[in-house]
């Protein structure tokens, strides 16, 4: 069975700022796409892509990218629950679910998979095409996010209030690691990035919007050199960590992508949980330039950044040679076009 639908396309930058902030908007609402942007996940003409990778990833070393901590059973199977009546909701042509007595059903018609689970979403047998996933699913959660274009995090909160990341599968990374972010509260996680003290400090008060809130989506953007979606701090064995990276910007290649992340938050306040997923996008910075609407946005929002979030970026020492390189355009493609965006 074959995608036709082409992939969503977002411009976060209309604001022409780089900004550090929640974001967060109601799930649902029509950046251009339709009906696409009311799916929490989105199967496109690059599916095959995207399923190759995660299981490239997950090849290499299934606990890099897949971990869990204090993800309890009653959890695991919400969150199971949660994307499987998602999924057969938004595209019924691909997946199918059937409940039996004492188990229930789910298959895949794009990878001819079949999982079979217990009356508590808990994985039990896994029926795939020879010879294509290798390790074998771990859990229910491992095997389902092998069937999306997302990757997913979980979120959980304490009885006292505090919150901690208990399961992450995260095969597109944009330098980020599962096995450093496990079990460490908001805070913690994001302790890292530039210009977050401030929302840091609210961390536990965003994980309850995030749990006890209606579904909600934001948005968060940067720059690469390739369109690799796997950028996880350790390259693989025998690539170098400077080809590995996709941050080195050099002006006679001219390669620069706009890497976007829709992250739809999807909260179950009676777990004291929440389902976080983030899909990945890109668009050539070679057509974005011929715009010149879209190319003001992106220079204005390169020249807001501060020197901390350009170094957390790794745009510091490109910065100039990038904006240089996106102001030489052609007379003939001052268009004007716009792009879809969060303003």
């Amino acid at each position: 069975m074959e995608v036709a639908n082409n992939p969503a396309c977002y411009f976060p930058l209309m604001s022409g700022r780089y900004e550090v902030k929640p974001g967060m908007m109601a799930f649902g609402r029509d950046f251009g796409n339709g009906q696409v942007d009311q799916q929490v996940f989105q199967i496109d003409r690059d599916y095959a892509h995207y399923r190759q990778h995660k299981l490239l990833a997950r090849q290499e070393r299934l606990s890099k990218y897949y971990q869990t901590c204090n993800y309890s059973r009653a959890v695991a199977g919400a969150i199971a629950r949660l994307i499987i009546e998602r999924l057969t909701q938004e595209h019924p042509q691909y997946f199918d679910y059937q409940k039996t007595a004492n188990n229930a059903k789910f298959h895949n018609y794009l990878t001819q998979e079949t999982l079979y689970l217990d009356a508590d979403w808990q994985l039990q047998q896994v029926k795939t095409p020879p010879n294509q996933v290798v390790p074998a699913y771990a859990s229910t959660l491992d095997a389902l996010a092998s069937q999306v274009q997302e990757d997913f995090t979980v979120v959980c909160r304490r009885e006292d209030g505090n919150n901690w990341l208990s399961a992450v599968h995260l095969c597109y990374p944009n330098h980020w690691s599962a096995e450093e972010k496990i079990g460490k509260n908001f805070a913690a996680i994001h302790a890292p990035v530039a210009e977050m003290a401030k929302i840091n400090r609210r961390g536990n008060a965003i994980v309850n919007t995030m749990i006890d809130h209606s579904p909600m989506v934001r948005f968060a953007w940067g720059l690469s050199t390739d369109n690799s979606l796997n950028h996880h701090p350790e390259p693989p064995l025998g690539v170098s960590a400077s080809q590995w990276q996709g941050r080195s910007f050099d002006p006679q290649q001219g390669q620069l992508y706009l890497r976007i992340e829709r992250q739809v938050i999807w909260g179950l306040p009676e777990y004291a949980t929440a389902l976080f997923t983030i899909r990945t996008y890109f668009r050539d910075c070679n057509s974005l330039k011929q715009d010149s609407v879209l190319r003001s946005k992106l220079c204005a929002a390169i020249q807001s950044m501060t020197s901390a979030s350009l170094i957390y970026k790794g745009l510091l020492a490109s910065k100039a040679s990038i904006l240089q390189w996106l102001e030489e355009t052609k007379e003939a493609g001052e268009q004007g076009a716009g792009g879809r965006g969060e303003d």
